[in-house]
């Protein structure tokens, strides 16, 4: 079954510095059925603007994932880490036992896009970590590339939890197909483009198709296309 949540159906709001977009029930969006999808909680399409952000705040139990699609994320946390996070950078962060953090746009002059993501972890009580990567255009060109995974992939993120994330830049013409074991989710969000699933829905920018009971999926570009794929286990 594939279920299209067009983007104009996503809860919107906008506090002057902060522009969201939540596909899942978040701060004062509440839906008793829209909580998550699996393992995944929270989906959040944000523009920050200029200099603002989020100031320091407290995550326990929680894997929290971001990618900057456009602009400079200033990430700082209790842990000592700090560094910025460009477009094309996916960064991971254990909450478990307990963390501190802030995320800024680093630019005065621009506003920074970005996801925020959070899954629930495999386990309570885990260490707090972080960690980030960069995964350039090229190295997303008309291909899946795992960017975050619970099992090992060479160059992904690691994440305490049975998903894998992807990101693609497909272009126009080119089609891609996604086959997994039985009885797991896909999740698929068009970052930017239009897309075609298994030749019967058409996806456009901000749209997201929550799939389930299908083993494999074909992407097909009707324009460039970039987007993000997640392999998740079920918790039923």
């Amino acid at each position: 079954m594939i279920r299209i949540i067009p983007s104009e159906e996503r809860y919107t709001a906008d506090h002057g510095w902060l522009k969201t977009r939540h596909s899942f029930s978040f701060a004062e969006y509440y839906d008793p059925n829209n909580l998550n999808f699996g393992p995944l909680r929270v989906f959040n399409d944000d523009i920050v603007q200029p200099g603002k952000g989020f100031g320091m705040h407290p995550h326990a139990d929680m894997e929290i994932i971001s990618y900057v699609i456009d602009g400079v994320l200033e990430h700082r946390d209790s842990m000592g880490n700090q560094g910025l996070l460009r477009a094309g950078e996916v960064q991971r962060m254990t909450a478990g036992t307990g963390i501190f953090h802030s995320e800024y746009n680093h630019s005065q002059d621009r506003p920074v896009h970005f996801l925020q993501i959070w899954f629930y972890p495999e386990r309570r009580g885990l260490t707090p970590s972080w960690e980030q990567a960069s995964f350039p255009k090229e190295a997303q060109h008309n291909r899946l590339l795992p960017v975050v995974s619970g099992t090992p992939r060479e160059g992904a993120l690691s994440i305490h939890q049975d998903v894998t994330v992807y990101l693609s830049q497909l272009d126009a013409g080119r089609s891609l197909t996604h086959e997994q074991e039985d009885g797991r989710l896909m999740y698929l969000f068009l970052i930017e483009g239009r897309i075609k699933l298994s030749g019967e829905h058409t996806l456009k920018t901000g749209d997201t198709a929550r799939i389930t009971d299908l083993s494999s999926i074909e992407i097909a570009a009707e324009e460039d296309a970039h987007f993000m794929l997640m392999d998740l286990a079920s918790l039923d």
